[in-house]
């Protein structure tokens, strides 16, 4: 029988919210405002450990990345493309409504999620999950992303909870892999938004 958990480590993107700024969204920017799509993929891998630790702002990510790939087209304003980046984040169907049930558990809630600064300051405002999280371990803080096992031992240290008292919740493999290698629990959410998994897990 699975040990309750005294904290549970939760993804965001493809678990509560649609992904924030992943192929899909690069690949549709680069659609709307003329970029060359496979320049935008080069100058991302470039950039994006930068970005998604806190190392760069959102806004020199967008000088560096999106406008230089917009060829002979006008370049967009940053502000522009931010906001439309931002508009990409939506809640995933009835994510909002489990989050709120699981926040209602004995257990710390905690958010443990890849995202720049901008973004991720965003969609904790923008769809109030400051009232339902405890804490937020992102990356843009912790100057570290998964699947790196280092950004997990901080976590750990920072909650002064062992890693069998934890139950970390993702959608990607590689992320559940480090944090099993630490000896906590997993449970990964396929497809993203699915819940089921989880609540079987807890029920147990």
């Amino acid at each position: 029988m699975p040990v309750k958990p005294a904290c549970i480590l939760l993804d965001l993107g493809g678990v509560v919210l649609t992904n924030g700024w992943d192929r899909g969204e690069r690949q549709a920017a680069a659609r709307r405002f003329g970029c060359d799509p496979d320049a935008v993929e080069a100058r991302h891998a470039k950039f994006s450990d930068a970005l998604e630790t806190g190392r760069i702002s959102l806004a020199a990510y967008i000088q560096n990345v999106l406008i230089p790939a917009m060829g002979g087209a006008a370049p967009a304003p940053a502000d522009e493309i931010a906001a439309w980046i931002f508009q990409q984040s939506q809640p995933l169907p009835g994510a909002l409504e489990h989050l709120a049930k699981l926040a209602s558990g004995p257990w710390l809630l905690a958010a443990l999620n890849n995202e720049s600064a901008e973004l991720n300051q965003y969609r904790i405002r923008q769809f109030g999950l400051q009232k339902l999280i405890r804490v937020f371990f992102s990356s843009c803080y912790m100057g570290l992303r998964k699947p790196d096992v280092r950004i997990y031992q901080q976590a750990l240290q920072m909650l002064q909870q062992p890693p069998e008292a934890v139950l970390a919740v993702d959608d990607r493999p590689e992320n559940l892999a480090a944090a099993r290698s630490l000896g906590m629990a997993t449970v990964r959410i396929e497809p993203p938004g699915n819940f089921t998994p989880l609540w079987q897990y807890l029920s147990d």
